[in-house]
Formats: C-alpha cells, sequence, structure tokens
C-alpha cells in the first residue's frame, strides 16, 4: 500500500513523502530514508547559485532503492521526496542561520546549534559545509512554509506510524537511512568503515538489537563501526526511547561502495550491496521479531 501527501511548494505540486506499508504488518519495524529524496523544485533552482549537480553532493542518493525491498518481509518504509539540501529531516524544526534570511524568526528558533553554525541547518546555508547554496538571504516566510508544509507532515507522519507499530507490538523500531561521503573532510576523523551504526551510544536503542545489526553485516563482509564518526541525528535522538520499548538506530552507508560520487551514478557493486542489505535486515528483523514474542510469552 502506497500513501502520499501532495502539496504545492514554491510552485511545484509533489508529494512530501511517499510511505509504503505492508498488507501483513509481520515485524515491528519502520525504515526511514530522510535525505534520498530528489525533487528539486524549479524556484529553489532559480535561488541557487549551484547547479543541480553540486546540489546533490549532499543527498544520499539511491538509498531509497537499498532498502526499499524491506516492505515486502513485513516492514513500513518511509521516504522524503524533496532534498535534504532543500530542506533537512533530520534536523529540530527550527534550526535556522539568521545570517541568510531577512525578516525576524520566531523566539522559539534555534539559532546557535553547531548544525546550524556550520550552515547545515533545518534549511542549510551550505552544502558539504564548503560551498553556499543560495544568490541572496531568503524572506524568512520561505523557510518557514517549509517548515509547515514539507518538515511538519513528515514528522507527523513518522511518529503515527511508530506509534501504530508500538501498539500492535509493545514494542518499535525504527532504522534511518543515510549514506556518507567516502572522502573524509579536512579536520575529521579518518573514516575506512563500510558501513556506520549509530545508537547515541546506546541512548536510543538496546545494545543487543545494536549488536544484531552489526554481526548481520559483518556476516556479508562488510567493515562496520559503531557511532564513529556518526552516532546518530536528531530522528534517532528524538525517537529513540529504548526504555519505553522505542528503539531508534542509524545506519550510514559508504557512498564509495555502490556508487560514482562525481557523477551519483550506480556502479556494478549497487546490486550487490543491495542484495547484502536485505539478507541482512531481514535476518535483524526476524530475531527481533522473535525476542520480542519470546519475551512476551515469558511474561505471561
Amino acid at each position: 500500500m502506497l500513501v502520499t501527501k501532495e502539496v504545492e511548494v514554491e510552485g511545484d505540486n509533489v508529494p512530501v513523502f511517499h510511505l509504503k506499508c505492508p498488507v501483513t504488518p509481520k515485524v515491528p519495524f519502520l525504515f526511514n530514508s530522510p535525505h534520498s529524496g530528489a525533487h528539486y523544485p524549479a524556484h529553489f533552482l532559480k535561488l541557487s547559485r549551484l547547479g543541480a549537480l553540486a546540489l546533490r553532493k549532499t543527498e544520499d542518493a539511491f538509498v531509497n532503492e537499498l532498502f526499499g525491498n524491506v516492505v515486502s518481509y513485513g516492514a513500513v518504509f518511509l521516504q522524503a521526496m524533496f532534498p535534504r539540501s532543500f530542506i533537512d529531516l533530520n534536523r529540530e524544526p527550527y534550526e535556522l542561520d539568521k545570517s541568510m534570511l531577512v525578516g525576524s524568526l520566531p523566539d522559539y528558533a534555534n539559532t546557535k546549534s553547531v548544525r546550524v553554525r556550520n550552515g547545515l541547518g533545518t534549511v542549510a546555508r551550505l552544502v558539504s559545509e564548503y560551498e553556499a547554496i543560495y544568490k541572496a538571504r531568503l524572506p524568512v516566510e520561505t523557510v518557514l512554509r517549509r517548515i509547515e508544509l514539507i518538515y511538519k507532515p513528515y514528522h507527523e507522519m513518522l511518529g503515527q506510524q511508530l506509534d501504530e507499530i508500538y501498539e500492535n507490538w509493545g514494542m518499535s523500531v525504527l532504522v534511518d537511512c543515510h549514506s556518507m561521503p567516502s572522502i573524509t573532510p579536512p579536520g575529521r576523523i579518518n573514516r575506512q568503515a563500510d558501513i556506520v551504526i549509530g545508537d547515541r551510544y546506546g541512548s536510543s536503542c538496546e545494545n543487543h538489537m545494536t549488536n544484531h545489526m552489526k554481526d548481520s553485516l559483518v556476516r556479508k563482509g562488510y567493515n562496520v563501526t559503531l557511532n564513529k564518526p556518526y552516532a546518530g541525528g536528531f530522528i534517532t535522538k528524538n525517537y529513540g526511547r529504548p526504555e519505553q520499548g522505542r528503539h531508534a538506530i542509524q545506519i550510514e552507508i559508504n557512498r564509495g561502495i555502490y556508487m560514482d560520487e562525481s557523477r551519483i551514478e550506480k556502479i556494478s557493486n549497487f546490486s550487490v550491496l543491495k542484495r547484502d542489505l536485505d539478507g541482512a535486515m531481514q535476518e535483524v528483523m526476524q530475531r527481533v521479531t522473535e525476542e520480542n514474542i519470546a519475551d512476551k510469552v515469558a511474561a505471561e
């Protein structure tokens, strides 16, 4: 089953998200791809000083395809349709940079976070921490409208789906799916991992679930690290409450193992990675679901 929500944003009438639900839910899992959206509104491109290819540098290209098969195994899959350079759904709703705006922000806006200082707020100022996106400052109203029309409906649907899973299973597991550049930016930790799993050092997901995922991917032959350099973003932090049975885990895939990053095109290994992710995620979902059922039986 496919659910969409269409809105008119800066002259384009397109879906905010695609929600794919299994006919029969079989596992307490929701996979989320907030950064693989590839709809770039024409008005946005006119405002930008960059070409479409440069803007796609922060896009988690093809991640929705890498994880899309989870629906056939009984999980829910949610994908954003607008790109991260247009609005970043893995931020607080109002992490905004005053320096790129004309007009006054509401008092509740967070204008001093590290992400805002780095130019990577809810509406980003920079691409890949280096290149300015816009030719000129934006009206505050433009930014607030994006939040109302895209950010809020997306998170409303994400929260609603997780609540339904929790009500049906007594637990929920959110897997937030991302990709990471293969080249380490200056000043960052040298990154050799194929995959980084983040659970905010155990605060967003129980350790045994994190270890299930790591072990399944390692058995497929991948070099997997935990929490460094990516422990999890706003989504993982906001929706992960393991003490309540609500778990959130982030997975970052090295782009170099499945795509040509300069041209944003799949390479031959894409199908191999997709097959391996299918198998690993199926293993993890089956094991966690069986453990959940066993725990319920033991408690009766």
